[in-house]
């Protein structure tokens, strides 16, 4: 299981994802309404044109906010608020707003972008604001650069920028560090509450969520699948003839051989003791015979070993469809039967018997 494919990490960055949109949201109400108050202080105060400026920066923001409320494309959200504010601080440090405090407002910059962004795009964002803010210090003769600074301010407003900016990225770097190393933990911790320690297959908290997810699948959609519940046989005798670290070993070697017959969307897992129990996806009845068939005859001429000492492994097993129950528990019952059903009849075989492929298929032919 890997980390992008981990069905809690998804639900952890899609709640994050959520959590982002929310203060982004939140984040472009309070600068609508912060545009709206300083510009109606400009304009009282006979800046007009700057009054107008601040008061159209508005009307993006909204939009953006509108956008996202129809479409919910959260890419949208960040990319269109990023770029609003990178166009209005670069008007606030080429203009100098009033009393040339325009630049101030970069002082917002930093937190926001590595918010928004990651820790590369951030910096390379940084960095042409700092050109930005480069050129219009240096050149103030040119025609969109009304701002007049003094070299004082300047040298504080770049040394002040880099250390803020430094401190956000560092801050920044520690918490995705952080939240990282928490998901490899969740991660792991989901893993092992789902994964059987010995074989590495399914466990069986695990193989019934699954059974009940496939069943509300078939209630709604019809799609018919079917289980699988397997017995190896006589493994008492392994454990008491070998030792148990042989038939630990078998059941490691049954759970890699299941998984190399089995397609990639049926689930195999260790049901508990010797037993396992496979779950086919999109299966009736007669598919899933034949792919139980398949694994038994695969598994009777495989050659199981320890420490050079070759063991003895078949299997027996109990196939049930979802067509012919009414529920999980009647369906696992039915395969359990089936189960006792092929042991009792000489195990080693597949119930409801199936008529044999192959001359080594020891299962007697249908009535």
């Amino acid at each position: 299981m890997t980390r992008d494919s981990s069905s809690g990490y998804q639900a952890t960055r899609e709640r994050e994802d959520v959590q982002i949109s929310r203060v982004l949201t939140w984040l472009s109400l309070a600068a609508a309404l912060c545009l709206c108050g300083i510009g109606a202080k400009a304009w009282f105060s006979g800046h007009n044109n700057h009054a107008m400026t601040l008061w159209a920066f508005v009307l993006p923001v909204l939009a953006n906010m509108i956008w996202f409320a129809r479409t919910g494309n959260r890419d949208v959200q960040k990319g269109g608020l990023l770029i609003i504010v990178s166009v209005l601080f670069t008007y606030l440090i080429a203009s100098g707003g009033e009393s040339n405090t325009g630049p101030l407002w970069f002082y917002v910059f930093p937190p926001l972008l590595f918010f928004l962004t990651n820790l590369k795009t951030g910096t390379m964002i940084l960095l042409l604001v700092y050109l930005v803010a480069v050129v219009v210090f240096q050149y103030p003769n040119l025609p969109f650069v009304l701002g007049e600074y003094e070299s004082d301010f300047k040298i504080r407003f770049f040394v002040t920028l880099t250390f803020e900016s430094i401190f956000c990225f560092v801050l920044e770097a520690s918490r995705l560090k952080a939240r990282n190393e928490l998901l490899e933990l969740a991660l792991t911790h989901e893993h092992a509450a789902k994964t059987d320690e010995l074989t590495g297959l399914s466990n069986r908290r695990d193989i019934l969520n699954r059974l009940s997810e496939e069943f509300s699948r078939y209630q709604r959609s019809g799609r018919h699948f079917s289980i699988a519940l397997i017995d190896l046989d006589l493994f008492k005798t392994i454990n008491d003839q070998y030792g148990h670290n042989a038939g630990d070993a078998a059941l490691k070697q049954f759970a890699n051989l299941v998984q190399s017959v089995i397609r990639q969307t049926d689930v195999a897992a260790r049901w508990g003791g010797e037993e396992f129990l496979v779950l086919l996806s999109d299966t009736s009845l007669i598919p899933a015979l034949t792919l139980a068939e398949r694994l038994r005859a695969e598994v009777a001429k495989a050659s199981f070993s320890f420490q050079g000492q070759n063991l003895p492994i078949t299997m027996s097993a109990g196939v049930c469809s979802i067509a012919q129950i009414d529920s999980i528990d009647s369906m696992l019952k039915q395969a359990d039967i089936q189960l006792y059903s092929a042991k009792t009849a000489g195990r080693n075989r597949i119930a409801p018997r199936v008529r044999s492929q192959k001359p080594d298929i020891q299962n007697e032919p249908s009535a």
